[in-house]
């Protein structure tokens, strides 16, 4: 028996238990990972609430890093001893042990730590579709990123500054403004402070920003579009405040032709090249020193729980890691 963090019934923090659950042995196609560290993120407390649906009882968490202890048979990408690293699969990661599907996993190179690979798979994976495919960002463009003092926002504005893209970052307080700075943010807005559509529009000479990346959902929606060119395009990729309610294609038109999407990592590494590219991608830019991991927080694994209130009252700042 090994522990786990599962949840039973959907709710707040509190529905989350501590447990001993069976791991088995791994299915044909699995293999069987002993975690390292298991990277925290937003999409853990949609799970835990409600807001995304997933069979009960379940181990929550969508990422992690540790070592390869037994492989299942038609398994022939790794060996027992690999370390390796994963995100965005089913629920599962609040754990000490558990199989997963061989083909979300990566091997994680030299030079990379194990609790740097569990925090950087999903944030740093969505940093890379959205910088480099959703909006394929180019030297010199000006785009504006919410809550960039958060764990995707912290990668994304490094990722940017190495690009020679101009990133406008929005933040909560004055701590986070500064930490978004050192970030690589040519602007940051205190959105508590400033109005942030006036202040993109000031920046941009009237013109508004090709591209809002928004992981913040219904608080910013409206503030979004208003600083989006026409035909901009709105990259809404997070509820971090809640589910944007829903809306009529006509308010698009009426702001300038503008495009929506909704992108999910899932839809970016669906085949195995293109999680490939992804990670060998994210990694590179990682080796290089031009993005750094910033963990900020790191929580044993039992205190799950009060990593998610810390998480969801914005206490968190780059990345937080819980350790088994």
């Amino acid at each position: 028996m090994v522990k786990a963090v599962r949840i039973h019934e959907t709710g707040g923090p509190e529905k989350m238990v501590y447990e001993d659950v069976d791991v088995g042995d791994p299915a044909p196609g699995e293999v069987k990972v002993k975690h390292t560290a298991i990277g925290l993120n937003f999409i853990d407390i949609y799970t835990r609430s409600g807001l995304y649906p997933v069979p009960t009882p379940n181990a929550i968490g969508r990422e992690g890093a540790g070592i390869v202890l037994a492989v299942g048979k038609r398994v022939k990408d790794f060996k027992k001893g690999d370390r390796v690293a994963y995100a965005g699969s089913a629920p599962g990661a609040y754990c000490e042990e558990r199989n997963v599907p061989a083909e979300i996993l990566v091997k994680v190179p030299k030079g990379i730590s194990d609790r740097d690979a569990a925090a950087m798979m999903l944030k740093g994976m969505t940093a890379e579709y959205l910088i480099r495919r959703t909006y394929k960002c180019k030297k010199g463009d000006i785009v504006l990123f919410h809550a960039a003092a958060g764990g995707v926002g912290l990668i994304f504005g490094q990722w940017a500054k190495a690009l020679g893209v101009k990133a406008i970052g929005t933040v909560s307080s004055p701590e986070k403004a500064a930490l978004a700075k050192k970030n690589g943010y040519t602007w940051v807005i205190d959105y508590s402070k400033e109005d942030v559509a006036a202040r993109v529009k000031e920046i941009t000479k009237g013109k508004g920003v090709p591209v809002v990346y928004d992981g913040v959902g219904k608080d910013t929606w409206d503030t979004s579009l208003n600083c989006l060119s026409p035909r901009g395009l709105m990259v809404s990729f997070g509820n971090a405040s809640g589910a944007v309610p829903p809306i009529a294609p006509v308010v698009l038109s009426a702001k300038g032709s503008l495009y929506l999407t909704r992108p999910t990592l899932a839809s970016y590494t669906a085949t195995r090249k293109d999680l490939d590219d992804c990670a060998k991608a994210l990694f590179k830019v990682v080796r290089s020193g031009k993005v750094k991991i910033r963990i900020d927080q790191t929580y044993p694994l039992q205190d799950a729980a009060q990593a998610h209130r810390d998480l969801e009252s914005r206490k968190t700042t780059g990345q937080t890691v819980l350790l088994p």
